[in-house]
């Protein structure tokens, strides 16, 4: 049986492309959360002004990687230490945050700052914010890398770094 888990680490086109690399994922949705406005386009969260954060809905399977090693991928290829921005993408729609379902994911995400903290010098400003309303992105934005993400030079600066730190970080949660 699968469970998803909801995180925003900065630009989704980025954040989607480690997750589809990680042993145990079925799917990856980029969306936004955590906002005030129904049905946000993405120029309006762009503008930072819905309150949603750029996230990624990630459908996996728990005997394949545990919560608890999907948030530390999670924290570890990205910069959590970055408030309301990851590189050049500065905004509130840029936080670095977790999405907890239900009260397990709670304890997890706590767990799993925690623990980053304690490897990290605690520097850490990931949120763990009530799950709302979630709207999936444009259509255009899905398996952005895949496609259009490949001719874009934004995407080929900040990817393929993520996903060397994945590699080196998380050599055996990374799919063949």
């Amino acid at each position: 049986m699968s469970e998803q888990a909801i995180i925003a680490g900065g630009c989704f086109w980025c954040t989607e492309a480690v997750f589809r690399d990680v042993v145990g994922v079925s799917a990856v949705e980029s969306g936004y959360i955590g906002g005030t406005v129904a049905n946000p386009t993405y120029k309006q969260v762009c503008g930072g002004d819905t309150g949603h954060a750029e996230a990624i809905r990630v459908t996996f399977d728990p005997h394949a990687i545990s919560l608890a090693e999907l948030y530390d991928v999670f924290l570890g290829t990205h910069d959590p230490t970055q408030l309301n921005r990851q590189g050049n993408d500065v905004g509130t729609q840029y936080r670095s945050a977790i999405f907890p379902l239900d009260e397990t994911q709670r304890a997890e995400a706590e767990a799993a700052i925690d623990r980053w903290n304690a490897e990290h010098g605690g520097n850490a400003v990931t949120t763990i914010e009530d799950a709302s309303q979630w709207y999936p992105a444009e259509d255009y934005h899905q398996e952005y890398w895949e496609g259009e993400g490949q001719r874009n030079p934004y995407c080929q600066a900040t990817i393929p770094p993520k996903l060397l730190k994945l590699r080196k970080s998380f050599r055996n949660k990374v799919k063949a």
